[in-house]
Order: structure tokens, then sequence, then C-alpha cells
């Protein structure tokens, strides 16, 4: 989600789940290790223990990485509806 217009807190969101715990914080790992790539270090991970809520913050770009009882519960995409998806993938 390009939420750059509607926030100073990123330019972008990327809001995507896992099947599991272990998933979640696969797919987390995953997202470091393809910035670490990039020459990218994040400025914070939290929730990377517990794998219900992984949030990767590399400043411009903030990755949020959900089970899907917690991306229900949140909703993120609802709290930031007015953004403009870039990508969607299911």
């Amino acid at each position: 989600m390009n939420v750059g217009e509607l926030t100073t807190i990123a330019d972008f969101f990327i809001i995507c789940s896992g099947t599991s715990d272990r998933q979640v914080q696969a797919i987390a790992q995953a997202i470091l290790e393809a910035g670490e790539q990039e020459g990218r270090r994040p400025i914070g991970v939290e929730g990377l223990s517990a794998a219900r809520w992984v949030l990767v913050d590399f400043g411009d770009v903030i990755a949020h990485v959900f089970t899907p009882d917690e991306r229900d519960y949140y909703r993120l995409e609802r709290l930031w509806g007015d953004a403009p998806v870039v990508v969607r993938v299911q």
C-alpha cells in the first residue's frame, strides 16, 4: 500500500500473512534477508519471537506479517483503506 500521502510514518506498507507462527517467522526472515541483499538494514523488528504479528521497519517501507487471526483482528487494510494498493497477490 502506498501510504506516503496519508502519513509521515512510511511511504509503503507491505501487509501479508502466513498460515502459522512458523510461517510468519519465515516470511519475516525472508524480508530481512531480501533487505540485506539490497543493502538495507531495518530500523526495528518487533514480534519475531512470538511470530503472531511481525513488524519489519525499513523506514520508508514497513512490512507487517500476520497470522490470519491477527490480520483479521487488526484489519490494517481497512485502517489504511484510503491508501492505493500498489500490488495485490493472493
